[in-house]
């Protein structure tokens, strides 16, 4: 998980910077549109629960005119140097729309986690964790059209060199939507991603309370 480890550098939680932003004029200038500085500008005041680092990364400069990228790691809450899941949430905002898009501004998401191998056989997770996404979008009242993605399972055998090691079983989500608005809740959706990060981790709800939602088992960390 090497984008996590690289979201650990900065200090304490939250947006390390704005220079994940890319686009006409910078991340600051006149000719960005109000929309989305207004936009990376909530990115940027968003502060998730504090197993979650976020830190910038240079966006996409082709998917549209304007980008603004992050990249996340969720520590275990017993050992915060070990990690139990990670990903990158990327905004895309093209003033004229795109017709794939039937909006203007796009999100873009990476989730990766490391499973137990009883959980990583589960024929319903893929439909389990799909659900955790479209959950915490409404329950965050962050709207949303156009959603597409893959849940995929990997398994991974080692050999030679490397026969000590456990077998490894990993899931991954790349997920996309369109927010609703001309001026979206850009916090509501990172901090609806964020849920999804925590869920894959195997982190119980803030609230204590996990009765309506299916948690997985908290899992070893990379190894």
């Amino acid at each position: 998980m090497t984008a996590a480890r690289a979201a650990k550098a900065g200090g304490s939680g939250g947006v390390e910077e704005t220079s994940g932003t890319q686009g006409s004029g910078g991340g600051g200038g006149d000719s960005v549109p109000p929309p989305f500085r207004a936009a990376v500008a909530a990115l940027n005041e968003t502060r998730p629960r504090p197993e979650i680092r976020l830190a910038t990364l240079p966006p996409p400069r082709r998917l549209a005119p304007y980008s603004f990228a992050l990249e996340a790691a969720v520590a275990d809450p017993d050992d915060a140097d070990t990690e139990l899941a990670d990903g990158r949430f990327v905004l895309l905002h093209d003033p004229q729309g795109q017709e794939s898009w039937h909006g203007t501004f796009r999100v873009v998401t990476l989730v990766r986690a490391e499973l137990e191998p009883e959980i990583a056989g589960d024929p319903l997770l893929p439909e389990v964790t799909w659900t955790w996404l479209t959950g915490a979008l409404e329950a965050r009242g962050a709207g949303y059209g156009e959603p597409s993605g893959t849940v995929t399972r990997s398994s991974s055998a080692f050999f030679g060199g490397l026969a000590e090691r456990a077998a490894e079983e990993l899931l991954e989500i790349r997920a996309s939507w369109t927010p609703e608005g001309s001026t979206p809740d850009a916090a509501a959706h990172l901090t609806a991603w964020c849920e999804l990060l925590c869920q894959c981790a195997g982190l119980p709800p803030e609230t204590g309370d996990g009765s309506s939602v299916v948690q997985l088992p908290q899992r070893r960390g990379p190894r």
